[in-house]
């Protein structure tokens, strides 16, 4: 057996184990997570497979990833649905090398989906702003890109961010939502679903 072929053996196992997808939720309990820490948070529990986001006096909802998370070149996706209420029910925020960005699903109202901030402007105000009927207790699968070039995201199989880096400033709105670094996902006033969370690095 040549060397270059023992060392195809040995290495590309490795490249395909760096590429598979790795779960983030068991369906079961919140290992890996924490709750945020929110003021007035409500209450987070595993219900039927899924992760729930339920509402209490203050804004916001969330739970925090714990555990190890690449800063660029991954991808994340999951399953996410509104159950009551009618804002963001999926509010994800991520890391972007040395910064930070949320990835906005049903805000300003229940329709608004895009990325907060861009230099400033969130995701009502950027170019990344469009607006998407949500269905009220639908399961939607959501896919997440960071790259060294672009931030791409996917509603079902539909793009709805086609974001190119570049020279543009990228950073969280001001407030609470900082408390969702370095990965976290937040619903804002509404009750949400979460399932199948799961990230995979890219080459």
């Amino acid at each position: 057996m040549s060397c270059r072929i023992l060392l195809l053996m040995i290495v590309l196992p490795v490249l395909w184990a760096q590429d598979s997808w790795q779960p983030m939720f068991d369906g079961k309990t919140l290992k890996g997570w924490k709750e945020t820490p929110f003021g007035g948070r409500g209450s987070v529990k595993i219900e039927d497979g899924a992760i729930i986001l339920t509402p209490g006096a203050g804004s916001m909802t969330g739970i925090n990833w714990t555990e190890d998370f690449p800063k660029a070149n991954y991808e994340v996706r999951m399953e996410a649905a509104r159950l009551q209420g009618n804002d963001f029910f999926a509010g994800i925020t991520f890391p972007v090398f040395k910064s930070f960005c949320s990835w906005i699903n049903g805000g300003w109202n229940g329709r608004v989906v895009g990325l907060s901030s861009l230099d400033g402007y969130d995701a009502s105000e950027n170019e990344t702003s469009t607006r998407f009927d949500f269905e009220k207790g639908r399961w939607y699968k959501l896919r997440l890109r960071v790259t060294d070039e672009e931030i791409a995201a996917w509603i079902d199989d539909e793009m709805v961010v086609d974001f190119a880096v570049g020279t543009r400033e990228i950073d969280l709105r001001y407030g609470e939502i900082e408390l969702s670094k370095p990965f976290g996902i937040a619903a804002y006033r509404t009750q949400s679903g979460l399932r199948k969370i799961e990230y995979r690095a890219l080459r």
